[in-house]
């Protein structure tokens, strides 16, 4: 506090301590100016007394010398005395009457007058204590001070930190923004490459096409010049069978594309909810993965499902299933955060890929089996190495990844913030990313890798021309609607088809070319459809649900 401060608060004591005494004088003279007139009347009385006292003994004295003369006299005289004794002894008793009253008013004084000390000792001892808070306050003020100093000088360098921050900000994101124009141009000058490399080999094809025809039609007229005897080729019994066993080649490739029409097989695939669904490249096995954190193998066999065994090591519900090119592997995605690798001939868990901090929703080999990508609900993907069992790169998407394709060099992700990203994975950056109008739940590629199928939460299905990077195709029905954020849909193996479920339980497909509905399958399912997987060979469709139940569809 400073000395202004204090002489205040001195001024104010010295002023209630005169406006006390002004207060307590002027009670204190009016009781002596009564006690003064109690004084002045008791001398007066002893006055008065002793002159009456001196008239008695006159009279008397007169009495004896003149009693018959004066008696008349001296009963008057009597008499008046007895008047003002009655008087004065009456102005006696108000008087004591008074002084006792005085009396009492100045005991009450007095006792306020302690009351008031003891409340002006209390008001000092007080005045003492909020003299120390004060002192304490103004040292916490300057210690307050001192910190909000120390606070504005570290503020300000932040305030430098951050200036020159933006400046680097500012300085990456235009050397990014060159860089993805960079990368762009180089990316639209590949593609032209790739354009004038495929119209060269078209071309070439084409030559050694005519050349080849030209010499064939030389060799027909060589031939026809001389006749020869010519053997009728025996015609194999099993070479026209209908047996959708035969009308896939070993590799599995699509001989003709059957649009299911009837379920084959209505069987119990897992116990509880089933999430994903896939077929072999030969078409001869069948995978299905559940909640009951099994993955399930089954060998298709004259239009039934027998079950081959089980790949068991996941702690948690499967999410997605992949199949390597050859068939040899089988790849599953967890909700314990991991992805894992069997081989299918001894059904024994090969790699347990670890290091996403949430569900693994997708997971795809890439085209050379060595490598895989995964995506997650922790918004991330990490590439991974096969040969070395680690994460190559991490790449943070923004948003939760619900399902990932992939091509050569690229890798496609359909995201919960209704986009799917197209990432380069050499650069670890997007090459590009498209809007949709829902949440992504899966995403598919046609066999030749240039068309991608993308389904999403508000019931539409897209398929998108990779050479141009635009929406070919549009499909959707009254009544098909998205029964989870993981439901997948399938092209067929042609891509003229497009197969998928409802979360009333039917299934659609749709006629590419046409953008119609071909088929909808409403009588076997009792729940939402999850998956969809249609074969390579192209003759059956494969489905399962939210229940325990998958079904085996095809045309027969």
């Amino acid at each position: 506090m400073s000395s202004g401060g204090s002489c205040a608060w001195k001024r104010h004591v010295i002023e209630q301590l005169k406006l006390r005494d002004r207060v307590q004088r002027h009670a204190f003279e009016e009781i002596i100016h009564q006690y003064h007139r109690l004084l002045e009347k008791s001398d007066l009385q002893a006055v008065l007394t002793e002159r009456y006292q001196g008239d008695k003994y006159d009279v008397q004295r007169g009495h004896d010398t003149s009693v018959a003369g004066d008696l008349n006299r001296n009963d008057a005289l009597q008499h008046e005395m007895a008047q003002m004794r009655i008087k004065h002894q009456e102005e006696l008793t108000e008087l004591h009457k008074k002084r006792g009253e005085l009396a009492q008013s100045v005991i009450e004084l007095n006792n306020q007058i302690q009351q008031k000390d003891k409340e002006i000792q209390s008001n000092e001892a007080k005045l003492l204590e909020y003299q120390q808070q004060i002192n304490d306050l103004e040292g916490d003020c300057r210690e307050l001070r001192s910190y909000l100093q120390d606070l504005e000088r570290a503020n300000q360098t932040l305030k430098d930190e951050y200036d020159a921050l933006q400046i680097t900000f500012a300085a990456l994101e235009a050397k990014l923004r060159k860089t993805t124009e960079d990368n762009q141009e180089l990316v639209s000058r590949w593609m032209a490459e790739k354009a004038q490399e495929a119209n060269r080999l078209n071309a070439e094809n084409e030559k050694e096409g005519r050349r080849r025809q030209a010499k064939l039609q030389k060799e027909l007229a060589d031939a026809a010049k001389e006749p020869l005897p010519i053997e009728p080729r025996r015609r194999s019994t099993n070479s026209f069978s209908t047996s959708p066993e035969n009308t896939e080649t070993s590799s599995g490739v699509c001989a003709e594309v059957r649009v299911p029409s009837t379920a084959l097989h209505v069987f119990e695939a897992h116990e509880g909810e089933v999430n994903a669904v896939r077929f072999s490249p030969g078409s001869r096995l069948l995978a299905t993965g559940g909640m009951d954190r099994r993955v399930k193998l089954w060998e298709v066999v004259s239009g039934r499902c027998e079950c081959k065994g089980a790949l068991t090591g996941s702690n948690a519900g499967i999410t997605s299933i992949e199949f390597d090119s050859s068939g040899s592997y089988l790849l599953a995605a967890s909700n314990d955060f991991a992805s894992r690798i069997w081989t299918v001939e001894d059904y024994r868990l090969r790699h347990t890929l670890t290091g996403h901090s949430g569900k693994v929703l997708s997971a795809r080999f890439l085209l050379d089996n060595a490598r895989i990508v995964s995506g997650s609900y922790d918004r991330t993907l990490k590439l991974w190495d096969l040969r070395s069992k680690v994460c190559m790169k991490t790449v943070f998407a923004g948003s939760s990844c619900n399902d990932i394709v992939c091509t050569e060099q690229c890798v496609m992700s359909g995201h919960f913030d209704k986009k799917v990203r197209f990432w380069d994975i050499r650069a670890e950056s997007i090459v590009q990313d498209l809007e949709l109008q829902g949440r992504v739940t899966c995403l598919d590629l046609n066999h030749d890798r240039t068309e991608l199928l993308t389904c999403s939460r508000d019931d539409v299905i897209k398929i998108i021309d990779l050479r141009t990077n635009a929406v070919k195709q549009t499909l959707g029905a009254q009544g098909f609607k998205c029964g989870a954020d993981w439901t997948r849909i399938s092209f067929s193996p042609d891509g003229s088809y497009v197969a998928g479920g409802s979360a009333d339980g039917a299934l659609y497909v749709w006629n590419v070319l046409t953008g119609n509905v071909d088929r909808i399958l409403d009588r076997n399912h009792n729940s939402a459809i999850n998956a969809v997987s249609w074969s390579p060979s192209g003759t059956y469709v494969a489905s399962v649900e939210k229940g325990s139940r998958a079904i085996l569809w095809s045309d027969m």
